[in-house]
């Protein structure tokens, strides 16, 4: 599986421009996610210098990307007639910008090793909603459609 992975508020706290901490388990996770088999390719608005330094900063702890704001290594822009797109192909990206936000590391992990999709909460067949961490149902409110 391809993985677009961002860097600020995702891998690290948003300290931009400088590198912030690291969040809990980021790293390790990437690591296992490596180990799988998957392509992760490091999707972020780092340019330049800052880019090195974010790349660099996850190669001192191990995680090497398959391709860094691009779909494959080779990639330069100057192939497919000049039709070069910045979007990726990805089957998965890990963002912090996600409606609902990042769930943990953990959570993240479990759910690409499953095969889950990521929803805190759906509707089950008797249209009323689960919450998936506790498989409870909760009641149904005017506000949910």
């Amino acid at each position: 599986m391809i993985i677009a992975v961002d860097f600020d508020g995702t891998i690290v706290e948003h300290r931009y421009p400088k590198i912030g901490e690291e969040r809990p388990f980021a790293t390790e996770t990437l690591k296992l996610l490596i180990r799988d088999h998957h392509k992760l390719i490091l999707w972020t608005v780092r340019e330049g210098e800052l880019l090195d330094e974010a790349v660099e900063w996850c190669r001192q702890r191990g995680v090497e990307f398959y391709a860094v704001n691009k779909d494959y290594p080779e990639e330069d822009g100057t192939n497919n007639n000049n039709h070069f797109s910045r979007k990726l192909k990805a089957d998965i990206w890990i963002d912090d910008r996600n409606i609902g936000g990042i769930p943990e590391w953990g959570e993240i992990y479990q759910l690409i090793k499953s095969g889950q999709p990521f929803n805190r909460n759906h509707r089950s067949s008797d249209n009323q909603y689960v919450d998936n961490e506790f498989n409870t149902k909760k009641k149904k409110h005017w506000w949910n459609f």
